[in-house]
C-alpha cells in the first residue's frame, strides 16, 4: 500500500455523524408537528389535511436551513454548551422562516398554540437525541474508531502543551500519532510516550500519513511556521497552526478576518451583536419582573433610611462600567451625608460611618436594589463584575494585572466573584481573577445560574458591609 492508500483509508465518520443528525433532526420536527397536534386537538391522527401539508413545509425547510446555521459541522472538540447555542439559534431562524412562509401565502388557519408546541417540541426531540449520541460515540472512540490522528510539529513547549491538553481531553475526538520537535528538549518530558517522539529536520521530506498536521510554535517563531507550512504543501491532509500564547493573558480569544487580513483576538468583549442582545433582553426582562415585585419593599426601605439619618434616600456615587465609561451607581443611603466629607475611603473604612438601618441593609444587600433602575437605564447589567469607583480604578489599572479587562462587560448587581465570596474586603487579585474567568466563559446560562445562586448565597454574606 501506498503512503496515499494509507493516508486515504477512511479513519473519521464525520459525514456518517452529520448525515445522522441530519435525518434524526428532520424526524424530530415531523414528529413534534404530530405531537404538537395530538396535544392541541387531542388526537393522534391528522384529520385536517393543512397540518399534513405544513409538517412537510416544516420539515423540508429544517433540511435547508439548520446547515445554514453550522449544525451538522464537526462536533469534534465542540463544547456542549457551544452546540446548543447552535441548535436553539438554527431553530428560532426555522421559525422565522415558517412565519414568513405563512404570510407569503397568506395561511393564517393554523392554531397558534400547535405553532409553539411544534417549535418547543422540536427543540426538546433534537436536544435528546444529542444527549443520547454523546455517550454513543464516546463509546465508540474509547475502542479506537472515528478518531483523527494527529502529527505535532513544533519547539518542545508548545508540543507538550498541545500533547497533554489532547491526552485530557474528555471527548477522545484526536490521537497523536507522531511528534517532531524542532529542537531537543521534548523526549525527557515525555519519557513515557517516547515512542512518538522524533526530531524534525529543516528542508527534509517529510512523509505524511496522519489525519492532521498541528504546528506548535510560540509567536517569536513564526519564520520557523512559515517554513514548515511551505514544506506541507503536498501533504494530502488539514493543516492548522496552534500559536503558543501561554504567556498572554488572554480574554474571549478567537480569530477573525477584517478587510482580508487575518487576525487573532487577544482580548475583546463578548457583548457583540446576538450576544449583547440576549444580555440586554434578559437585563431588561428581569430588572422590570423584580422592581414591580419588590415596590412595596422598596417603599419601606425607603422610609427607614429617610427615618435613620437626615438626608436623601439615595446615595449616587461615580462608578466605572464597560469601556471604562463613568456613571452615576445608585444605592439607598446607608451613611449620614457628612460621612465622606475628608475625602473618599476604602471599602470597610466607610463602614464605620454608618448608620443602625444603614448597616442592616448593607449587611443584606438590601441598599443594592435601586441598582436595578441602573440595569433598565443601560448602565449596568444584572450579572457583571462589580464597578469601582473612579479614584480607585486610576489606581488599581496600574497595580493590578488585567484590571482594566473587567470593563469589557458593563458592570453587574451580582457576578461570578460575589457568589464564590469574593467580595467585600477581601483578595481584589482575587475578584478580578474571577471576573475575567467570568467574561472568558460568559453565556446567558452562566448568568441564569449565578442569579439563581445570588439568592441563597449573595445577599446575606458574611464578606458585605
Amino acid at each position: 500500500m501506498s503512503v496515499f492508500d494509507e493516508r486515504f483509508t477512511p479513519r473519521s465518520h464525520d459525514w456518517l455523524t452529520s448525515l445522522m443528525a441530519r435525518g434524526a433532526d428532520f424526524a424530530a420536527v415531523l414528529a413534534a408537528g404530530w405531537m404538537a397536534y395530538a396535544l392541541r386537538f387531542g388526537s393522534w391522527s391528522i384529520e385536517f389535511e393543512r397540518y399534513h401539508w405544513a409538517i412537510l413545509v416544516g420539515g423540508l425547510l429544517q433540511l435547508w436551513l439548520f446547515p445554514l446555521c453550522g449544525l451538522y459541522q464537526s462536533w469534534r472538540g465542540r463544547r456542549r454548551a457551544y452546540l446548543a447555542a447552535r441548535l436553539v439559534g438554527a431553530y428560532s431562524l426555522w421559525c422565522v422562516a415558517i412565519v414568513v412562509v405563512m404570510f407569503a401565502f397568506q395561511l393564517f388557519d393554523f392554531s397558534r398554540l400547535w405553532m409553539a408546541s411544534w417549535l418547543g417540541i422540536g427543540v426538546v426531540l433534537s436536544f435528546v437525541v444529542r444527549i443520547i449520541a454523546y455517550p454513543i460515540i464516546y463509546r465508540f472512540r474509547s475502542r479506537g474508531r472515528n478518531r483523527r490522528r494527529v502529527l505535532l510539529i513544533g519547539d518542545a513547549a508548545s508540543c507538550r502543551t498541545a500533547f497533554y491538553a489532547l491526552r485530557r481531553d474528555k471527548t477522545r475526538s484526536f490521537d497523536i500519532a507522531r511528534v517532531l520537535v524542532i529542537d531537543y528538549g521534548l523526549k525527557s518530558r515525555l519519557k513515557k510516550y517516547s515512542g512518538v517522539v522524533d526530531n524534525y529536520e529543516f528542508g527534509k521530506r517529510l512523509t505524511v500519513v496522519e489525519d492532521e498536521v498541528w504546528v506548535c510554535l510560540p509567536l517569536s517563531r513564526g519564520r520557523d511556521a512559515h517554513r514548515i507550512i511551505n514544506s506541507l504543501d503536498t501533504v494530502a491532509a488539514n493543516i492548522r497552526l496552534m500559536p503558543n500564547m501561554s504567556d498572554l493573558r488572554l480574554i474571549n480569544h478567537s480569530a477573525s478576518t477584517i478587510a482580508g487580513m487575518y487576525l487573532i483576538n487577544v482580548s475583546c468583549s463578548p457583548m457583540t451583536g446576538w450576544s449583547r442582545f440576549k444580555k440586554r433582553s434578559l437585563d431588561v426582562a428581569l430588572s422590570c419582573s423584580i422592581l414591580l415585585t419588590v415596590s412595596p419593599l422598596l417603599a419601606v426601605l425607603a422610609i427607614g433610611v429617610k427615618l435613620s439619618s437626615p438626608g436623601p434616600i439615595f446615595y449616587r456615587q461615580e462608578r466605572v462600567s464597560w469601556n471604562g465609561r463613568p456613571f452615576q451607581m445608585l444605592k439607598f443611603r446607608s451613611m449620614a451625608v457628612e460621612s465622606e466629607s475628608n475625602g473618599v475611603q476604602w471599602g470597610g473604612a466607610r463602614s464605620k460611618a454608618t448608620t443602625r438601618f444603614g448597616a442592616f441593609i448593607r449587611k443584606t444587600s438590601l441598599d443594592e436594589l435601586p441598582q436595578f433602575i441602573n440595569v433598565l437605564r443601560g448602565d449596568m447589567s444584572i450579572v457583571g463584575p462589580r464597578p469601582e469607583r473612579t479614584v480607585f480604578v486610576r489606581q488599581f489599572q496600574h497595580e493590578i494585572p488585567g484590571y482594566m479587562q473587567k470593563h469589557l462587560v458593563k458592570a453587574g448587581i451580582t457576578g461570578w466573584a460575589q457568589i464564590n465570596g469574593w467580595r467585600g474586603d477581601t483578595s481584589l487579585e482575587k475578584r478580578i481573577e474571577f471576573d475575567l474567568w467570568y467574561i472568558e466563559n460568559w453565556s446567558v446560562w452562566l448568568d441564569l445560574k449565578i442569579i439563581f445562586l445570588t439568592i441563597f448565597r449573595g445577599f446575606a454574606d458574611k464578606n458585605a458591609y
